[in-house]
């Protein structure tokens, strides 16, 4: 009976409970706020420490650093304390002696260096830079920084909404799809496997929260080093606003100045760094498909090359190469000798490259796995579960590519595939991706370099620090050659470590337009060596796509071609002719280059120099170049027009101011003008700079096939001056870091009736030829003599083009064509 009491009272007890549950959910307690976004108040005082000034309002903080005369970073802690200052994407910033000072009036603290001036309003806490030249607000807050609390993960949301100049326009952020320009259209940026994504498709494949911002004729960047999941909007929610926010992390930014585009993206590089010196043979025309197997198949690839004299320096095998698609192994099936493979390949000039994916089999008889297991190695869930997701081996477990440990172990596994002879390494699916998830779950933890995260945060960096065990790992074991390595995913400073190309494409005109746009915006991002699948990774392009692709490709930094398992195959041959001749040319003319492409990237290496450069970056005062987007030029002297309209026979084309030589006919057109261009399926638009000096090699099959007697020089005349440079070395090795190279550095000015050519050389490195061989193109005047080094010519001539050639020795300082 006692216990037949105890019971009735228990139910009496919850359902006493259950309607003071209902009368509060009726009635929720007014003194419980809902969570709001907090902004910052009042500045109420600033203290120094060194170069950084830390400013209050009574709880939150505002960190502003002074980087460099053009860089000011800004941090924000929402309750005064700050997080960790660790970046993957800044690893270190070079401390130099900067003159800057602060000082303050009734309104605002500013504090100035040489170029800049940030300025902090006191009542409202808002931030802004200006040019100390012209005294022009360049960035300017719209609303105080501000944050919200994230209940669920902890942290906060992180905000920051700047002004937006009424004829203001934006461009980086990466590898994003559609308009170069990025006014009015909003971003999400997350590392996502968008197989055959199409025009305006977002995310994509990598993150770049860099952005360059042109208004009044001067540029300016932002980035916002934060690897959470992060958005920006160019004045799409409200024209007269930019803003960009975060999931978590710290609000932390560094304002970069120009006042030319240009400076803002040598000055980023000076934050997150260029992309290493490549191998030159990574410049040449690679091949690949998913997949060339079994052996006969790559052999005959390899001989259609060789026999067609069609120029390739590498062919790819995709993951059907593996036992069961484990990593770092052979099916032995169809690769029954694979290292005597690469060794014929490598006799007929093919350097072999191979795919590494991050997910590992889960099978404790593969060695990979059980090291991996014994180790630890492998990402966690929050309640110490593995991550395991299926991708094409099946059930996978994954490193964890933040811990230095992991990075160190993974990198040598690449050892016996280096002993085979493979040259190259392609890491893929490194969002990461997940077959049906996606990707991994948000509780995933990570070690991030020690300073712990979970995959919210480390995300974004998985594939950088991924491809980043592959490059280091691939510097010890390679000795003294340079790595070549490719990322489908990454974050800034992911050039450090590797090339990347624009993700799984589809063969249509549309997408020949969104890779032209995308190389070049990876370029002014900071991400130089790029590509795109020529010819579509997905779908069937017909032969004059692909032609049209490969005339696209000769300019892209990363040259391709790539096509799913599923489509027919797409050599350069493929399409019968007249599209392979085509198709032969044009790669002969990438090889004819190379030594012109090579400095250009030499160039970006040790200057910092974008190796593309859009109309926008070569005129950013001329405002209708704000939404030019076809053409580029490769370095500062040739100025690329691709055809990207089907049955296109002419095109339209913009040339920048000076002077310009039409590449095939050498017809000299002035500047600043636009003109119809014809553009047969035979012809791709180029133009270059007068007074330019264009290096050329002889046609070769691949990179060193021959040895170079004589270095052929093209001069294109010009009435003012112009400075060109070549770059050259061992071509594939470390030497360089030791000054065992040449840069050679060429002034060219002409008159009425003279041209003057001087060198000046500098390095260590011997050239392997003894001779120029000049050909000298446009002079207005008919030639009397040439002096080199004040010492007559004995030979000179005119081509069947009109083109004055003669010969020299390689080491002369002055020259002198002077008219009869």
């Amino acid at each position: 009976m006692e216990e037949q009491n105890g019971q009735d009272r228990e139910i009496s007890q919850e359902e006493t409970v259950a309607e003071e549950i209902v009368q509060h959910l009726n009635n929720p307690v007014t003194d419980i706020k809902p969570i709001e976004k907090q902004y910052l108040g009042a500045v109420r005082s600033v203290r120094k420490e060194g170069n950084r000034f830390y400013f209050t309002d009574g709880d939150a903080k505002v960190e502003i650093r002074v980087v460099s005369d053009e860089i000011i970073r800004v941090r924000v802690a929402p309750h005064g304390v700050f997080l960790d200052d660790f970046s993957y994407a800044v690893p270190e910033v070079d401390q130099k002696v900067i003159v800057f000072r602060m000082s303050e009036d009734e309104s605002r603290y500013a504090i100035a260096t040489n170029t800049i001036t940030c300025f902090v309003n006191k009542s409202d806490f808002h931030v802004s830079f200006a040019d100390n030249v012209s005294s022009q607000i360049m960035s300017e807050d719209a609303a105080p920084m501000h944050w919200e609390e994230n209940t669920e993960f902890g942290g906060y949301y992180v905000f920051a909404t700047k002004k937006c100049n009424r004829e203001e326009n934006f461009f980086g952020l990466g590898d994003k799809s559609g308009n170069f320009n990025l006014r009015g259209r909003r971003f999400e940026n997350w590392n996502t496997d968008a197989y055959s994504y199409g025009w305006d498709r977002d995310p994509l494949y990598r993150t770049i929260p860099f952005y360059i911002g042109i208004h009044g004729s001067a540029a300016y960047g932002i980035f916002f080093d934060n690897t959470f999941r992060s958005y920006f909007d160019f004045g799409r929610e409200d024209e007269a606003k930019t803003s960009f926010w975060a999931d978590g992390g710290e609000l932390q930014y560094y304002y970069i100045h120009g006042p030319h585009m240009m400076d803002v993206v040598k000055r980023y590089h000076s934050l997150t760094g260029t992309h290493q010196l490549p191998p030159r043979w990574a410049l040449g025309y690679h091949q690949c498909r998913w997949s060339y197997y079994p052996d006969a198949k790559v052999r005959d690839i390899a001989r259609n090359f060789r026999e067609r004299k069609i120029p390739c320096d590498a062919i790819y095998l995709d993951i059907d190469y593996m036992d069961g698609y484990r990593c770092f192994t052979w099916n032995k099936k169809y690769f029954p000798d694979p290292k005597k493979m690469i060794k014929d390949l490598s006799d007929q000039g093919f350097k072999t490259v191979v795919m590494i994916d991050p997910g590992i089999k889960v099978d404790d008889n593969y060695w990979v796995f059980k090291e991996g297991k014994e180790k630890r190695y492998f990402c966690r869930r929050s309640d110490d579960y593995y991550m395991e997701g299926h991708v094409w081996p099946g059930r996978c477990q994954f490193p964890d590519f933040t811990n230095p440990k992991v990075r160190t172990w993974f990198g040598g596994l690449y050892k016996e595939l280096v002993e085979m002879g493979v040259a190259g390494f392609w890491n893929d699916m490194n969002e990461p991706a997940v077959f049906g998830s996606g990707t991994f779950p948000n509780d995933v933890r990570h070690n991030y370099d020690g300073y712990r995260g979970s995959h919210r945060k480390a995300h974004n960096v998985y594939g950088m620090q991924m491809v980043r065990s592959t490059y280091d790992g691939l510097r010890k074991l390679q000795r003294n050659k340079r790595p070549f390595t490719i990322t489908r995913a990454g974050y800034s400073g992911v050039q450090r470590y590797a090339c990347v190309w624009t993700g799984d494409n589809v063969a249509s005109w549309e997408h020949l337009k969104i890779g032209n746009i995308q190389c070049q915006r990876l370029s002014v991002s900071g991400v130089p060596f790029a590509g795109t699948d020529i010819g579509g990774f997905s779908g069937e392009p017909d032969g004059e796509l692909f032609t049209r692709w490969i005339q696209m490709g000769v300019f892209s930094p990363f040259m391709r071609a790539h096509s799913a398992g599923d489509t027919r195959e797409r050599e350069p041959w493929s399409f019968g002719e007249p599209f392979e001749s085509i198709n032969r040319k044009f790669i002969e003319l990438r090889y004819r280059l190379m030594p012109y492409l090579y400095s250009v990237f030499w160039e970006h290496h040790r200057y910092g120099f974008p190796i593309l450069r859009p109309l926008v970056m070569l005129e950013q005062e001329n405002i209708s170049n704000h939404y030019r987007q076809d053409e580029f030029t490769f370095g500062d002297k040739i100025l690329v027009c691709p055809v990207l309209e089907q049955g296109a026979t002419s095109r339209r084309v913009y040339l920048p101011k000076g002077q310009w030589y039409n590449f095939w006919t050498n017809e000299l057109l002035q500047g600043g003008s636009e003109y119809v261009v014809q553009a047969a399926l035979e012809d791709m638009p180029l133009f270059a700079r007068a007074g330019s000096v264009i290096p050329e090699y002889p046609v070769m099959q691949y990179v060193g096939e021959k040895n170079v007697d004589e270095l052929l020089l093209n001069v294109y005349f010009s009435d003012y001056e112009v400075n060109s440079f070549l770059y050259e070395d061992h071509g594939d090795t470390f030497a360089f870091e030791q000054d065992i190279y040449l840069e050679k550095k060429y002034n060219v000015k002409g008159d009425e009736r003279n041209l003057h050519i001087e060198q000046v050389v500098e390095g260590l490195y011997t050239s392997m030829y003894e001779l120029y061989d000049f050909r000298v193109i446009g002079l207005p005047f008919n030639v009397g003599k040439v002096l080199v080094d004040d010492r007559e010519v004995p030979e000179f001539s005119l081509d069947e083009k009109n083109c004055l050639r003669f010969k020299t020795n390689r080491n002369f300082s002055r020259l002198q064509i002077i008219a009869s």
